[in-house]
């Protein structure tokens, strides 16, 4: 049964790391809850043996001499006790995707097993990812984070929605050029239209951090809240995103907090929480994986499918046309 749950684990699937923790500090505690899982299932008797073992016969007369005698007694193999041999399951290789820093929370993608392999793949492709980032204006910090040492403090009085939303808006149209740049596309060619449609437009190698999306949720001054969509990114560059928009503002702006909603496929609502960290759990999560990468593959061959469909039909009905044309001439 062991191995067999253990054969199940071989998957992605997403775990919710808290803030203030490091992503190591999550993977080992996620390695050990599987780990105790997996030997616990695998938790099997002690075999026995036969063996011959000499015994005295006891007498009631303490003087006269005892005969040993040979009797069959069934005993366990102590080379085959647990704790000499220790638990079946001592090693389980967990791979960590994009990686989150301590300051930061939210969605982060692991892998078991063979799927380390996918997990390198996913890690270098160009995913996108879903942050919600907190600012608060009116200081400066050395490392743009309201963790750090304040060097310079401002006056926001004077910020605005409609401010704030003008420099949004000029950050992403800057960063929509860079995406240009990198993407290595023709962009007067059919190809690009059809990739910027369907979403594909992207860097085709790792490039500088790039925002698609940047838009304000929330806005109470001196705190706002952002969410962003960008590629290629770090949780240092989003704290800087921060503190650039408020020198844009002509004041100044620290990042309160991120948190990550999604991870290529992977979204907040897949992510398994502290509590849910157990072998069971992460069964189910991988084979949910499973189940909706192989109905996304299905979807996209019937749709393809379809559209040769059509094709044949467009193609046989202007066949048909021209025999028609021909024929009456």
């Amino acid at each position: 049964m062991a191995a067999r749950h253990y054969r199940r684990l071989q998957g992605l699937f997403c775990v919710y790391k808290p803030p203030g923790v490091h992503w190591k500090l999550v993977r080992d505690t996620v390695e050990t809850n599987l780990l105790k899982d997996l030997n616990a299932s695998a938790s099997r008797p002690v075999p026995r043996e036969v063996r011959y073992l000499l015994s005295q016969d006891s007498t009631k007369d303490e003087d006269a001499p005892k005969a040993l005698t040979l009797s069959a007694a069934s005993v366990p193999v102590l080379s085959k006790h647990p704790l000499v041999t220790g638990p079946d399951f001592q090693h389980i290789k967990v791979g960590v995707g994009h990686r989150l820093d301590a300051f930061s929370s939210g969605v982060l993608v692991l892998g078991i097993g063979n799927a380390n392999k996918v997990l390198n793949d996913l890690y270098n492709s160009r995913v996108t990812r879903d942050y919600t980032v907190e600012g608060v204006f009116g200081s400066a910090t050395d490392d743009f984070s309201n963790q750090g040492r304040i060097i310079e403090r401002s006056t926001y009085s004077h910020i605005t929605q409609d401010k704030l939303e003008k420099v949004l808006a000029m950050l992403q149209g800057a960063n929509q050029k860079a995406l240009l740049t990198y993407s290595r596309v023709d962009m007067r060619s059919q190809e690009a239209y059809e990739m910027a449609v369907q979403g594909l437009l992207g860097p085709e190698e790792k490039s500088v951090p790039i925002l698609l999306r940047l838009r304000c949720i929330c806005f109470e001054p001196p705190n706002f809240t952002l969410e962003v969509q960008v590629i290629n990114e770090t949780q240092k560059y989003l704290c800087k995103v921060v503190h650039e928009i408020g020198l844009e503002l002509r004041s100044t702006a620290v990042c309160k907090g991120i948190r990550r909603t999604r991870d290529g496929r992977f979204t907040v609502h897949h992510a398994l929480t502290h509590n849910q960290w157990t072998a069971a759990e992460v069964m189910n999560a991988i084979q949910q994986c499973h189940t909706t990468k192989k109905r996304k593959r299905d979807t996209r061959e019937q749709n393809k499918n379809s559209e040769l469909h059509v094709e044949e039909r467009d193609i046989s009905t202007s066949q048909n046309t021209t025999h028609r044309i021909d024929a009456f001439n």
